[in-house]
């Protein structure tokens, strides 16, 4: 019995042995530098350990699917594996591709939608962004905050343009409320479609709430705006850009938008203005100033009277009709 006791102890003994050997092999091996010779980023499928290992085999991110199925399992305890794209480093072991795929962040893509952009030109910006999925989906001009948003592989455009219209709601709303008393505007969209006007006719920030003031004193004195940037977003069909300058026949074109022959603002926004238009709507500069004319440098030289307007309309050797950039 004594014998058969021992002879018992001595197995488990040399159970246990070849168990903790196998232990610290498999741990030496999981930790052993993997093939990937530059990093990278991939897109892990979703599927089962087997489906995981075949695809990150693939991707040469591991060379031996079974001991990774087996390190897995060996591990399960410190959590599921999941499906995204991850970014792995070169020579990624068995040990941290596990650990990229149960905490790692996924990889974060950015697209950028640009100050004053139409919505044609936004559409187009959201068609080309890589890493989404889906079609874009209509909306309005003037509906998304111009911003910088972040998504993971595989977003709908949907999603994006949902959290930039809610960004744009917000901008919106906060510039209405802190607008200063007896602004001629009815609404928050007659914000909206000023603040898009301003966003077109400079591009220095400090200018805006110059411009927007002058634009205000012509609503209260109900002169035409005569606003170039509506005219060329009539003439491009939307699109918010020509490849020749304004010619007189697009100046006298019936439109809607030609704020040369219509009082008062357009019907809509002619693009998407950045919270800064919004607010130097809301809050513009104190001054009886009512015309502008490009001075050539990208900012513009200010007038009170139509006289200085077109002494500095000459001086840039442009005619007084139409200097670009200007309210007439």
């Amino acid at each position: 019995m004594k014998r058969w006791i021992l002879g018992l102890a001595l197995f488990g003994l040399l159970l246990a042995g070849g168990a903790l050997g196998a232990t610290a092999w498999l741990r030496a091996e999981a930790t052993r530098p993997g093939p990937l010779e530059t990093a990278r980023a991939v897109v892990v499928p979703r599927g089962g350990t087997d489906a995981l290992a075949q695809a990150l085999a693939s991707e040469g991110i591991i060379d031996r699917p079974l001991l990774f199925r087996a390190v897995a399992w060996a591990s399960r305890e410190q959590g599921p594996l999941r499906a995204a794209e991850f970014a792995f480093p070169a020579h990624v072991s068995l040990t941290q591709v596990l650990g990229i795929l149960r905490t790692a962040r996924p990889v974060e893509h950015r697209v950028t939608i640009a100050e004053g952009l139409t919505a044609q030109q936004i559409r187009a910006v959201l068609v080309h962004a890589e890493a989404m999925s889906g079609p874009v989906p209509a909306f309005a001009e003037g509906s998304m905050l111009p911003e910088t948003y972040s998504y993971e592989y595989g977003a709908p455009p949907t999603a994006i343009v949902t959290r930039a219209q809610g960004a744009m709601d917000k901008a919106l709303a906060s510039a209405w409320a802190g607008r200063v008393a007896n602004l001629p505007l009815g609404s928050p969209h007659e914000m909206l479609v000023l603040a898009s006007i301003v966003e077109r006719e400079t591009a220095k920030p400090a200018e805006r709430p110059r411009v927007a003031a002058v634009y205000l004193n012509r609503l209260r004195q109900g002169m035409r705006l005569q606003a170039d940037p509506t005219v060329v977003y009539a003439a491009s069909g939307g699109l918010g850009v020509l490849d020749h300058g304004l010619t007189k026949a697009e100046l006298a074109r019936d439109h809607p938008y030609n704020t040369y022959r219509n009082a008062g603002l357009p019907p809509g926004p002619i693009c998407s203005p950045s919270v800064a238009s919004l607010e130097a709507v809301g809050r513009p500069a104190t001054s009886d100033e009512l015309y502008f004319v490009a001075d050539g440098t990208g900012g513009h030289v200010f007038s009170r009277t139509l006289e200085t307007h077109e002494a500095a309309a000459r001086q840039r050797a442009l005619g007084p009709q139409s200097p670009h950039g200007s309210a007439d």
